[in-house]
């Protein structure tokens, strides 16, 4: 990682259906091998199979899911002397969404359903209903960081 510059943050451009910038990063994080139309299919076919499930806007539910799976607080390991300890931090919201957005794709992947629409669908329902394997992920991010809670003062 270079010391001089940091990174510079690359904006991505609304999703052509529904004009809102978070579904088209969620798109980039399904979307392997380069194959964004798989990857948008994939998504605006969750959206609307969540939209005929639930009978509500697909949007509001999807930011709901989001909202419901990104965490507060995450555990940074941190060397003080010879050992290393698990100090709790606040994530930054930049961070907050990447994380949810990865913790949704991957508990979405890792389901019983046949296709990935289904997967992704159910996956965003459950989430969207604070339950499901990413609201799990997030508990237990927030758990660890309780219980590390005597460590905040290594925080930096």
């Amino acid at each position: 990682m270079s010391r001089r510059h940091s990174a510079t943050r690359r904006e991505v451009d609304p999703d052509p259906k529904f004009q809102d910038l978070v579904i088209t990063k969620f798109m980039n994080a399904v979307m392997e091998q380069g194959k964004k139309s798989v990857a948008e299919r994939i998504v605006y076919g969750a959206l609307d199979k969540m939209e005929a499930r639930a009978k509500s806007n697909p949007v509001q539910l999807f930011h709901q899911a989001l909202e419901n799976v990104m965490p507060a607080v995450e555990v940074r390991s941190r060397r003080v002397g010879g050992a290393t300890y698990q100090v709790p931090v606040e994530v930054r919201p930049e961070r907050r969404q990447a994380l949810a957005i990865r913790w949704i794709i991957s508990a979405a992947r890792s389901r019983n359903e046949s296709t990935m629409v289904d997967k992704l669908s159910g996956e965003l329902l459950d989430a969207s209903g604070n339950r499901g394997n990413a609201v799990k992920k997030r508990e237990d991010t927030h758990k660890m960081a309780e219980a590390n809670r005597a460590f905040s003062h290594y925080r930096w």
